[in-house]
């Protein structure tokens, strides 16, 4: 016999825990028929069923009805289950009712174990899913440890593992023991030691959410960031655009006196930021691409989606940047491959027609 009382607790546990009654019912129904079987030696398949209008336990031990049996704890002859009861045939379940009447002190100890399991089951679930839904936002997570080159870290509020390898950490950033940072949520695996969340501080997708977090315009949709190139720990380029001619959007980007952009920079440990405007004219959009360096002239291959920036010859090593990450970056931003000259490099010759064409000539590039 059950109390009624424990079926009561179950329907507070669906409601507290957000756990559904039949699954707690039936996984104590296996769990009870393994307790079963292992304390009372039974070799026989058992089930066992909860009754909750009667408040009862019972447990039923069966065979199946065979022509020739090759297990006999799984099986029973036709011949022997006609002698039990003449109506059986093959294919049949000879059932014996096996409740043992000191069954409720074995039930109420599995059961314990059983519910207590599966609540951590569930609540481990019911974050997890929670954390997949939270999949590309910045969260708030504290370093707990930290072996060789990975961080882990404790996700704030929903107490999740979390890991930042070496390729997802700012190049050159401290992690020490009990420090907060603002993380971003890449996805959400399943571990040999439960969930695990995969988190980066040096994907292109933070960036682009500490901007949505710091200008109101980008969250109200007035400015759209359009690209993003980042090398982490170095330089980030973004293009932004706004429809309305009434909105700045690389002022809004920068913020009054740079609050916003300075607080984004501080977030990325001092990382360098380059903020252009999108343009829809390839030629005007590569050219504002290779900021801070200034541009003369652009010429574009569209079939190749290849192109020639001219820059000043002292401006060249700016505009290549160093280990050419300006132009590297600037190729990302844009999807175009770029190729930048000094102006040296130029040959002005006249045309069959009286007309000026204007070509460059292969130099070697420091």
């Amino acid at each position: 016999m059950v109390n009624k009382d424990f079926f009561a607790a179950l329907d507070l546990l669906e409601k507290e825990k957000k756990i559904k009654k039949e699954l707690l019912i039936e996984s104590l129904e296996a769990g009870l028929a393994s307790a079963f079987k292992r304390e009372y030696g039974e070799s026989r398949q058992v089930t066992v069923s909860l009754n909750e209008e009667t408040a009862t336990i019972k447990v039923v031990a069966y065979r199946t009805v065979v022509e020739e049996v090759d297990d006999y704890d799984k099986e029973i002859s036709l011949e022997e289950a006609q002698e039990i009861n003449p109506e059986y045939k093959v294919g049949d379940l000879v059932t014996e009712d096996v409740t043992p009447k000191d069954f409720s002190r074995i039930a109420a100890q599995t059961a314990k174990q059983v519910i207590i399991q599966r609540i951590n089951d569930a609540q481990k679930e019911i974050i997890m899913n929670e954390m997949s839904e939270r999949e590309g936002e910045i969260l708030n997570a504290v370093v707990r440890r930290v072996e060789g080159n990975n961080v882990f870290m404790e996700m704030i509020g929903s107490q999740m593992e979390a890991i930042l390898m070496p390729s997802d950490q700012i190049f050159g950033e401290k992690y020490n023991v009990n420090d907060t940072f603002k993380v971003y949520v890449k996805r959400v695996k399943e571990g040999t030691h439960g969930a695990q969340v995969i988190v980066s501080r040096a994907a292109a997708g933070f960036v682009k959410r500490l901007f949505e977090l710091e200008v109101p315009e980008i969250k109200a949709g007035l400015v759209v960031i359009k690209s993003i190139a980042r090398e982490a720990g170095y330089r980030t380029k973004l293009s932004v655009y706004s429809d309305d001619p009434n909105v700045d959007a690389i002022g809004a980007c920068i913020g009054q006196k740079g609050t916003r952009i300075n607080a984004i920079v501080a977030e990325l440990n001092g990382e360098k930021i380059d903020i252009v405007e999108w343009c829809a004219d390839p030629v005007e959009y590569i050219a504002r691409s290779l900021s801070p360096a200034k541009v003369q002239m652009v010429q574009i291959n569209e079939e190749e989606k290849t192109a020639k920036a001219i820059v000043e010859d002292s401006k060249l090593s700016l505009a290549i940047g160093r280990n050419g990450q300006n132009v590297r970056l600037a190729a990302k931003l844009t999807g175009w491959k770029i190729d930048v000259k000094p102006y040296s490099s130029l040959t002005v010759f006249e045309t069959e027609d009286g007309g000026v064409e204007v070509a460059s000539q292969s130099v070697e590039e420091n």
